[in-house]
């Protein structure tokens, strides 16, 4: 029990509350990160360092497929599915962490009781990210005569944007040749076609 050691674990569970992603480490090294929804500005996912305490398959409901409860003293919080696919990428649960169905049911048995959950509110591990994954923020301008740009704010999703706009979800994904459209994060340009601006 050598307090000043780094992870030597096999593997830990890290969720960033600003980018909405939560990754799955094996060591350093990531070997997967998917987009999740997460607490509303009025009932916030904590953040600080948890474990996994129980798994449950089929919860139901608004649990989906898979439920991962962490050791949150005050609350019962955990990582779950949703048969609310379009909240995901957003701030959207009463504190809990949603993913994609398909997702939590990948995730679901690499994660051991008491692995460790690491969740932070990221606006440093933000900027790392485009820091560590140039990728991020090389989006094709995709120019279409008079398109705008509109920048991502913290807790926006790409469906609240084209609402904002009055503009389709295809027609940003398809301006901003967006591989997966439910990982966008705060600071990111994103294109607004001109097209279809009728309400």
């Amino acid at each position: 029990m050598a307090g000043t050691t780094t992870r030597t674990y096999g593997s830990h569970l890290s969720i960033n509350l600003s980018t909405r992603r939560l990754s799955y480490f094996e060591g350093n090294r990531p070997v997967h990160t998917y987009s999740v929804g997460v607490g509303k500005p009025s009932t916030p996912t904590p953040t600080g360092n948890f474990t996994v305490i129980v798994k449950i398959m089929h919860p139901g409901g608004a649990l989906g497929t898979r439920w991962m409860g962490i050791s949150v003293p005050n609350g019962n919080y955990g990582i779950h599915g949703t048969n609310n696919p379009p909240s995901i990428g957003g701030y959207v649960s009463n504190g809990c962490i949603r993913m994609y169905n398909h997702d939590v049911e990948e995730l679901f048995p690499r994660v051991a009781i008491g692995t460790p959950v690491e969740i932070v509110s990221g606006r440093t591990e933000a900027a790392q990210q485009t820091k560590t994954n140039p990728k991020l923020e090389k989006i094709p301008a995709g120019s279409q005569g008079g398109s705008r740009k509109h920048t991502v704010q913290a807790g926006e999703s790409l469906w609240q944007i084209a609402g904002k706009y009055k503009i389709t979800l295809d027609s940003i994904i398809q301006a901003n040749h967006l591989s997966n459209p439910n990982v966008i994060y705060p600071g990111q340009t994103i294109v607004i076609p001109e097209a279809a601006s009728q309400g």
